[in-house]
């Protein structure tokens, strides 16, 4: 079984940038404290990546 993160918007996109909105809108989030699982793959931990300051990553 591949393993999987579990995703948690921790900080407002109030005043980021539109391509930050962005990536976190595709990530499946939507509203502040809401947590999302996703298979842990390239694609996934790019996006993660571009928007690090803002979620929080658990490996579950």
């Amino acid at each position: 079984m591949s393993k999987q993160l579990q995703i948690t918007l921790k900080r407002s996109l109030i005043g980021r940038p539109e391509s930050q909105r962005v990536t976190v809108r595709t990530l499946g989030l939507r509203k502040l404290h809401q947590t999302v699982v996703h298979n842990d793959v390239p694609s996934i931990r790019g996006m993660i990546n571009q928007v690090s300051h803002l979620v929080e990553v658990k490996e579950v």
